[in-house]
């Protein structure tokens, strides 16, 4: 299967979405696996069956769809992170399994975002990349306050290298091939970010 019908079978997955949300979904696709300058507008609308005019109604170019999937990414997991450390205020063990369940979770649902994040960040311009960066420092230090509470003494430097760290192995899953299953690939990234933040 090519990737264009790769893209073309995500998108139709869902019929509750719009039609926006299908095109954002397949651009994605399409950049993750070829790199953004790779892919042109004719190649989007093609794999989305849309044309030219009909992409530009919706997406002012590759660069809006670029913004477009990455805010909203921050922004999710930004909300996400400030749930999970409220709803266990006195147990920092378990807001960190909490935050770890939700950010493997996400990592295992998005390797085409991570990818796209990992790889095409600095192509935006400046406002919605600061923008960007503002929302993930955030989303780094609900880590690091749950961090600091379960290892007393420890520095907020200190805390700030390990949750990195940690992003770093649960945000492998583009990297990771389809020889184990899923939900064994979710119990792996679990075990071992667990282990390393706690060591």
């Amino acid at each position: 299967m090519t990737v264009e019908q790769q893209a073309r079978s995500a998108a139709g997955a869902s019929r509750r979405r719009s039609r926006k949300d299908e095109i954002l979904e397949i651009a994605v696709g399409l950049f993750a696996a070829r790199g953004y300058h790779g892919v042109s507008m004719d190649d989007i609308g093609a794999a989305a069956g849309v044309t030219g005019p009909a992409l530009y109604h919706h997406f002012a170019g590759k660069e809006a769809m670029l913004v477009a999937a990455l805010i909203p990414v921050s922004e999710g997991l930004l909300d996400g992170g400030r749930e999970r450390a409220t709803a266990h205020p006195d147990d920092p063990r378990g807001v960190l399994e909490s935050l770890i369940d939700f950010h493997v979770e996400f990592a295992l649902a998005n390797p085409a975002v991570i990818a796209l994040h990992l790889h095409e960040l600095d192509r935006l311009p400046d406002e919605p990349r600061r923008r960007i960066r503002r929302l993930q420092r955030l989303y780094v230090e609900e880590w690091v306050t749950v961090l600091t509470a379960l290892h007393p003494g420890m520095p907020d430097g200190e805390a700030r290298v390990l949750a990195h760290a940690a992003f770093g192995l649960m945000n492998s899953t583009p990297f990771l091939g389809g020889e184990v299953d899923r939900h064994r690939r979710a119990e792996l990234l679990r075990e071992a970010t667990l282990a390393a933040l706690l060591a």
